[in-house]
This record gives structure tokens, C-alpha cells and sequence, in this order.
């Protein structure tokens, strides 16, 4: 297996198997080596503070407003995007994932590539719902 070195001030590492095919912006394999508190995060939504829909209509809007979820739940919980190691997407139109990862791209510093899974579903909770995101996280106790 390929490694890539482990994310700086973590011990939390990406390995890129030589036998599958790259993954663009993701790892297909991520380790965190003890001692770690596991964190948790439900999928978060495109809501704001007040719980106001942010982008009705807009998936990049929705995108980034979930993705500034998960910062604020991540550092409630002592972590950073360094500190990911699974991303699980559920998006109404598979065919927009290129803007997802662009908006994606804009959080996660460069050389941060969790692992992904990404779902097309029918229908999330709410019908103005475009996209939900939940994350798994290792922070170094």
C-alpha cells in the first residue's frame, strides 16, 4: 500500500492503495493510530443558527452552509478538518457532485482527504433540502 504522511499535529494517516483507482479529493483508507477520542457529528443541513434555510434553490449556497456546520460542530467537539476521517454525503443530484467537491475544497486544507461515501437520495427531510453531510472524526487525547 501507498502511504501518505499523517496530517500534520495528528497521527491520523491516508493510505492510497496502488490497486484502486485515485479518488478525487478522498482517501479510499484512513487510519488513526491510539490514543483518540472519537467524534461523532449527525448530518448537518444547509440551516443557520436561527434555523432559516440558507440557499432555497442553491446547492453551492446549501453546500457551504454545511459545511459551516460541521466546522462549528467539529470545534465544539475539540477538532479541526484535520482531525476527519469520513465524510458521508446525501445529495439529491448525483450530477452536481463536481460543485460539491468544489465548495468542499474551499474547507478542507490542502493535503485533508477523508474518507467519503456519497448517496443520491430521492428525498432528505425537508423537500427544500438539497444536501446533507455527517462526519466521523479522531481527536488525539
Amino acid at each position: 500500500m501507498s502511504d501518505n504522511p499523517t496530517r500534520p499535529g495528528t497521527t491520523i494517516g491516508q493510505l492510497a492503495p496502488p490497486e484502486l483507482a485515485p479518488g478525487p479529493g478522498y482517501s479510499h483508507v484512513v487510519t488513526a493510530d491510539p490514543p483518540h477520542r472519537l467524534v461523532v457529528i449527525s448530518g448537518q443541513i444547509a440551516l443557520d443558527s436561527s434555523g432559516e434555510l440558507v440557499g432555497p434553490g442553491d446547492l453551492a449556497a446549501q453546500t457551504r452552509q454545511v459545511f459551516t456546520n460541521l466546522r462549528h460542530a467539529l470545534a465544539a467537539a475539540g477538532a479541526g478538518w484535520e482531525h476527519v476521517l469520513k465524510l458521508s454525503y446525501f445529495v439529491r443530484d448525483v450530477t452536481q457532485v463536481p460543485l460539491v467537491r468544489a465548495v468542499r475544497d474551499e474547507f478542507l486544507p490542502d493535503g485533508v482527504r477523508p474518507a467519503s461515501t456519497l448517496v443520491e437520495v430521492s428525498a432528505l427531510f425537508r423537500d427544500d433540502l438539497l444536501i446533507e453531510v455527517e462526519a466521523l472524526a479522531a481527536v488525539p487525547t
